[in-house]
């Protein structure tokens, strides 16, 4: 059983590791992010709203992640643990998420902050926006993202730190570099 958060500023690479982290701990990886876009492309309320945000660079508000997440968190196949992508991303956030877990009598294990430096994650954010066709990311939306994280995310390393769940690794190098850097800070056997 396992409940993880991946903390990490945008385009750190917290989606592709959530992924393979999810396959190798079986358990879901949940990625606010990923529920955001597909509401988008399927033109839902949730979506029209969060299209606005997103395409500012904000954040989506706590009232409409914190729904979503608590009726994720409820699905069969989150019981037994996940992975959260993109959640909490405030402090407020933290508290929701710790009342959701108590709730069901449980609570979170791990939390890993991957670390990349500011100007490596535009460029990959760039180049990403490019490939996918991706709106949401421009140079201005993905710098004032940074910012938006420094500022409101950041204080959660802290936070986590202070509980004794937080492990920071760096999210720079090879994809399997960084996996088996992950995979050691969660005090498991890498292969």
């Amino acid at each position: 059983m396992t409940r993880l958060v991946l903390l990490g500023p945008p385009g750190a690479g917290k989606g592709t590791q959530a992924k393979l982290l999810s396959e190798r701990l079986g358990v879901p990886a949940i990625s606010t992010g990923d529920i955001f876009r597909a509401n988008v492309a399927d033109k839902t309320e949730l979506g029209r709203t969060v299209e606005e945000y997103l395409n500012a660079g904000k954040y989506v508000p706590d009232s409409v992640t914190n729904a979503m997440v608590r009726e994720r968190l409820a699905q069969p196949d989150a019981v037994d643990g996940f992975i959260l992508d993109g959640y909490p991303r405030t402090t407020d956030q933290v508290r929701e998420l710790d009342d959701m877990l108590a709730a069901a009598g449980a609570k979170l294990e791990h939390v890993l902050e991957i670390t990349a430096d500011v100007d490596e994650l535009v460029r990959r954010l760039t180049r990403r926006a490019l490939e996918q066709g991706r709106s949401d990311d421009t140079e201005a939306v993905i710098r004032t993202r940074q910012e938006v994280y420094a500022e409101q995310t950041a204080p959660l390393v802290k936070v986590y730190a202070e509980r004794g769940l937080l492990r920071s690794v760096d999210g720079l190098g090879e994809i399997s570099e960084v996996t088996a850097r992950l995979v050691a800070a969660l005090g498991l056997p890498n292969g």
